[in-house]
Parts: C-alpha cells; structure tokens; sequence
C-alpha cells in the first residue's frame, strides 16, 4: 500500500514459463515426426504384403495330394 514500491519481479517466472512452453511444443513435434514416420513404415510393409498377395493369386499353387486314409478292419475269428 505504499505508493513508492516497485511492482515485484516475475520475469524468471515469465522465462521458465516459457522454456516450459517450448520444451512441450518440441516434444510433442518430435512425437508427430515418429508418429508419421512409423505410418509409413506400415504403410510400406502393408503395400508389400499386397503385392505378395497379388503375386500369389495370379500364379495358383496347385494343392498337395492326400493320401487316401486306411481303414483298420477288425477280422472276426
């Protein structure tokens, strides 16, 4: 209440205000860059995965023969 007091200094509280600001804003684009590059690793292997498909499905593979399942007869004396 004295009118000769200067207002108390904040401005350390300003700086980390703002450090604290940016340390988020930096992680959280480090995260969106792992993040869109990870999709596009998926998205890499899921393209491939397609292509193998495509590649089967026009080369057919004949499938194997089973061998026919003998029956145990039981002979009565």
């Amino acid at each position: 209440m004295f009118p000769l007091d200067a207002p108390p200094d904040t401005s350390a509280y300003m700086i980390a205000g703002y450090a604290v600001f940016f340390i988020i804003a930096a992680i959280y684009i480090v995260s969106l860059f792992i993040r869109s590059r990870n999709i596009n690793q998926d998205m890499n292997a899921l393209e491939a995965i397609e292509k193998e498909n495509k590649v089967k499905k026009e080369k057919p593979v004949k499938p194997a023969k089973r061998k026919a399942a003998r029956k145990k007869t039981v002979r009565k004396k």
